[in-house]
């Protein structure tokens, strides 16, 4: 275990598995609701043991997921892309930089970057949201020197928890333009892939510039449990002293008939901190190949020091399992993609004809 330095380990590293992953919650001109998530992976596509990935003819292999939601609208817009070409200059940089697409360019060319444009300001922008990011306090280290053990493995893992956010998201043809609060997580390990290993992972914002990473991980039947405090004054804290109980609210995927609990109870004790959590929004499921997981945003109330407090965070659940075969999964999956795919070239297709028969032939973009 090496102590980390920053920005040095901002940058990748030479890992089986590594991402850069941010979440947020936004507000509107009008005070409308909205959250996001979006996470960059680099994999070690020959150990990483990824079932889909262990044929690519690659070492670094990119892929990204991310999640948009609508909170009055209770609608929200899941992007899984499975291979993300990045730069050549990307990682070249001082600072963080990373550029990357996805290739199967059906409804045009959009770039993605992940930037840390200073030590303390950052940018990312895909298809659906452009923001810049200003971190107003020092990266949070789980475990107190950043690096988490897991019984039969262990990560480095840092995290920026108090991150405002300016920009806009876009959602259909409309451009929002929003203000917010956001946080950030980089976490890399020489772990493979295991379909059995299952956490339960929170991130937490109170008022008065509180935040707390906690977590349960389970691998085969033994549990870890963390939480990491960063108080107003940079002061971080953390401990095994972890209580994490279901509250009783779930949800049902229709995709996968996976049942995901999304209220929970979180206490530690010898920190004085009682928190609920409940569910902001709740169709929420991401599906990666034979991979399913929830990814959504909470709202937080409780005691903190034995004085009431509110906040907000996000959930993430992973490992909890479906209730139809693998196979089958995989086959709605790609069949949802190939008509998704196939309407979108359909629509586009009626236009280019219009277009190309009107009396003054043009060429014809796709944007």
């Amino acid at each position: 275990m090496k102590k980390l330095t920053f920005p040095k380990d901002e940058q990748a590293h030479k890992s089986i598995i590594e991402w850069w992953y941010f979440n947020g919650h936004l507000e509107d001109k009008k005070g409308n609701q909205y959250s996001y998530m979006n996470c960059l992976f680099k994999a070690d596509a020959k150990k990483v043991k990824l079932p889909f990935i262990k044929n690519i003819p690659t070492k670094d292999f990119y892929f990204s997921h991310s999640i948009i939601s609508d909170h009055k609208k209770k609608k929200s817009y899941p992007e899984i892309t499975y291979f993300s070409l990045v730069s050549r200059d990307s990682f070249s940089k001082p600072l963080l930089f990373i550029n990357h697409t996805n290739p199967i360019m059906v409804n045009g060319y959009i770039n993605s970057v992940i930037e840390q444009k200073n030590k303390t300001d950052y940018y990312i922008k895909n298809e659906k949201f452009d923001l810049k990011m200003k971190s107003t306090k020092n990266p949070l280290l789980e475990s107190g020197n950043g690096y988490v053990h897991l019984l039969s493995k262990g990560s480095y893992y840092y995290s920026l928890t108090n991150l405002h956010t300016k920009g806009a998201i876009k959602l259909g043809n409309k451009e929002i333009e929003v203000i917010g609060k956001s946080w950030m997580d980089h976490q890399w390990a020489d772990v493979a892939y295991n379909p059995k290993d299952k956490w339960t992972w929170f991130s937490i914002q109170l008022d008065g510039d509180i935040e707390i990473v906690c977590f349960e991980f389970d691998d085969k039947g033994e549990k870890t449990y963390l939480a990491t405090i960063s108080y107003k004054n940079n002061r971080q804290v953390s401990t095994k002293d972890v209580r994490i109980t279901p509250l009783g609210t779930t949800w049902k995927s229709k995709k996968t008939e996976a049942v995901y609990p999304l209220s929970w109870r979180i206490e530690v004790p010898s920190l004085q901190i009682d928190l609920e959590v409940k569910p902001m929004a709740y169709d929420q499921e991401m599906i990666f190949g034979t991979i399913n997981y929830w990814e959504g945003p909470l709202s937080v109330e409780g005691k903190f020091k034995n004085k009431k407090i509110k906040g907000k965070g996000f959930l993430e659940l992973v490992g909890y399992p479906i209730g139809i075969s693998n196979i089958e999964l995989y086959g709605k999956e790609a069949g949802e993609r190939i008509y998704n795919t196939a309407s979108y070239i359909k629509e586009k297709g009626k236009k280019i004809i219009k277009d190309s028969t009107s009396n003054s032939f043009r060429r014809f973009k796709i944007k």
